[in-house]
């Protein structure tokens, strides 16, 4: 078994292989020269905290120990799937039973000339880099105004820089955030002294400044772009395995090839509990669930991919949750709780739940949003009068009460 691909998805996969009693050999391909880490905290911990070390998933001898083979720091070149073997850098050749790519995705870039001194956030080597420009009294320009470039502004804020947000579309976090719970954020950063600008995209790139479409160039010291993500498909398109929005793969995470597998941001999925819409998360859970999910599927099990999307940002005091997929909903249920925090569900026609999305201090949100992450995958069709009463313990639903399914 040979997994490419050194991050989260990668390492679960080749540990998950262990856990499940394969005794045969599995070899971890990565192509940082480092050992597995953690990336969430490269836009909050390793950017703002005292010890930027980067927070390990398993050291190496911790995979010497579970019987894996790690190799680092050599990147993959090709593909052989007629001679099942993969090409490495330094020349040699590694044989493959089952292969599972786990390649990941890179950041989008910016399609504008001057685009060059532009930071970017994806390995721990981009957050030192940037926490070196972040000294207090600089001036930050944050291009993008969405998980990513939301965090690395609410960190540069607490290094002492000066931030201005640009992002083109009308509001923040528009892909995947509910509009008012988007709306508890753009305010908590106004709050932070950040000048968030929606509706505004940029003309060009000056060594000193951001050129605005409205003609305005904003002063800026460092500039960091945080405008998505694209699915690190180069390898699976040179062998030829079909691609679409990502590394395309059945519900068992399987590609085109049957001993060739794909998890994590480099793949698109059908996912059954949105009646098979094929989908790609860029998120640490899913990351984690797939890499576990197919390591059990390169074993021989045949179980759908079913696990519930579910994603988190922290945001100075604030975190954000959010279980299902928001925009799959055709209705909303507001549960006020005392507290001021309100939970938004997402109905489908059926009356379904298909997501819950909430924002509050700390971990104020995260048992409520656990739950109703039980309740997606359950498929459950909760009375919206119950959704709404905070009066109504939500773990009562899932007994039944006051559940219709």
């Amino acid at each position: 078994m040979v997994v490419v691909g050194g991050g989260e998805c990668g390492a679960r996969a080749a540990l998950a292989m262990r856990a499940a009693g394969w005794t045969g050999p599995v070899t971890l391909v990565g192509e940082e020269a480092m050992a597995p880490y953690e990336r969430p905290p490269l836009s909050k911990a390793a950017l703002i905290g005292d010890a930027p070390s980067p927070a390990t998933i398993c050291d190496e001898t911790a995979l010497r120990d579970a019987g894996i083979s790690f190799l680092a720091g050599v990147p993959v070149t090709h593909v052989d799937r007629d001679a099942h073997e993969i090409g490495l850098a330094d020349g040699r050749r590694l044989g493959y039973e089952r292969l599972l790519l786990a390649t990941g995705a890179a950041p989008r870039r910016l399609p504008l000339p001057g685009a060059d001194g532009v930071r970017y956030l994806r390995t721990h080597a981009d957050a030192l880099a940037l926490r070196e420009r972040l000294r207090p009294g600089a001036r930050v320009g944050v291009v993008g105004g969405g998980f990513i470039g939301l965090e690395l502004a609410a960190s540069a804020v607490a290094r002492g820089c000066t931030v201005t947000v640009v992002e083109v579309a009308p509001r923040l976090m528009g892909r995947v955030v509910p509009v008012e719970v988007a709306a508890v954020l753009a305010d908590r950063h106004t709050r932070a002294g950040v000048d968030v600008r929606c509706g505004v995209g940029l003309a060009g790139l000056e060594p000193t400044g951001l050129d605005l479409d409205t003609g305005e160039t904003v002063p800026c010291d460092v500039v960091v772009a945080g405008i998505g993500a694209v699915p690190e498909t180069a390898l699976a398109e040179k062998a030829g395995l079909a691609v679409d929005d990502g590394l395309r793969v059945d519900a068992r995470l399987a590609t085109s090839d049957p001993d060739v597998f794909a998890a994590g941001d480099c793949c698109s999925f059908p996912h059954p509990l949105y009646d098979d819409r094929r989908i790609r998360l860029e998120s640490w859970r899913n990351a984690q669930d797939q890499g576990t999910a197919a390591a059990r599927s390169m074993l021989g099990a045949d179980e759908p991919f079913a696990a519930v999307p579910w994603m988190w940002s922290d945001q100075y005091e604030l975190t954000l949750q959010i279980a299902g997929l928001p925009d799959a909903a055709v209705t909303e249920v507001v549960r006020r709780r005392p507290d001021g925090v309100e939970i938004r569900f997402g109905l489908g026609e059926d009356g379904r739940l298909l997501a819950a999305s909430a924002v509050g201090e700390g971990n104020a949100v995260a048992r409520d949003v656990r739950v109703a992450e039980l309740l997606v995958g359950r498929r459950a069709t909760p009375a919206p009068a119950a959704l709404a009463d905070p009066a109504v313990p939500l773990k009562s639903l899932l007994r039944g009460a006051g559940c219709t399914a």
